[in-house]
């Protein structure tokens, strides 16, 4: 092997720390996409230079952190290549937050909450490399309707993805999609709630998407403090 280059097990040996859910079919599917070019040695076999490997590490943490779809992330990389500089990224907070919890004043009231994330745009199989899911649970969850595609398009959105990791690890607790399809009733009934309570203050309200926003985020935070409470100590 030449000086200073490695195999795609050694590879995934490095990187397994900062990214438990790496795998080599992970990194295979990267190289597929053209994301990465690892050497061949003359039986084939991949071979990483250290330059791959900081390559990879970009890309998994910006995949960890902001949820960048493939194609963002190639662009990113070629403006690397030509020496520049990649965009700079906000920090993002809990992946599955989908929307900020508003906090408590010194008066008693919530604040206003925090803009939400930006949205994103993944395709199906950007959702299942993200997500860690097989093609048969993806298939399940949305058999459910617990994952589906933003409407009147193919590609996924946040909640999707939120929703898609959720799965993943809530299946090593023996709950699958029938388990959130509880999850997901008990959610329609708190949006039906919300909706009739909203409703008379619709006409009055400058803006009715802000007004449902603010009341969906104080349900949202009762009912987790609401678990919490209820939960065994």
């Amino acid at each position: 092997m030449a000086y200073g280059l490695r195999s795609i097990g050694q590879v995934l040996a490095v990187l397994k720390e900062d990214f438990p859910d790496i795998s080599i079919s992970k990194i295979r599917f990267l190289e597929s996409e053209g994301l990465i070019s690892p050497e061949r040695a003359p039986s084939g076999y991949r071979r990483y230079a250290e330059s791959d490997i900081t390559r990879l590490r970009y890309i998994l943490a910006v995949q960890k952190s902001h949820y960048l779809p493939l194609k963002v992330i190639r662009e990113h990389l070629e403006a690397m290549d030509r020496g520049e500089e990649p965009p700079r990224l906000e920090p993002l907070t809990g992946a599955a937050a989908a929307a900020e919890v508003p906090s408590v004043t010194s008066g008693g009231g919530p604040q206003q909450p925090r803009s939400s994330k930006r949205p994103i745009r993944i395709t199906r199989r950007e959702l299942l490399e993200l997500s860690g899911l097989s093609e048969a649970n993806l298939s399940e969850l949305e058999r459910h309707a617990l994952v589906n595609p933003r409407r009147g398009t193919v590609y996924y959105g946040r909640d999707a993805l939120t929703v898609a990791v959720a799965a993943r690890k809530l299946a090593a607790y023996g709950m699958d999609a029938r388990h959130l399809r509880v999850v997901k009733q008990a959610a329609e009934r708190e949006v039906g709630l919300i909706e009739q309570a909203i409703t008379p203050h619709l006409r009055r309200s400058q803006s009715p998407h802000q007004l449902a926003k603010e009341v969906m985020q104080l349900v949202m935070h009762a009912h987790a403090a609401i678990m919490r409470s209820t939960m065994p100590q």
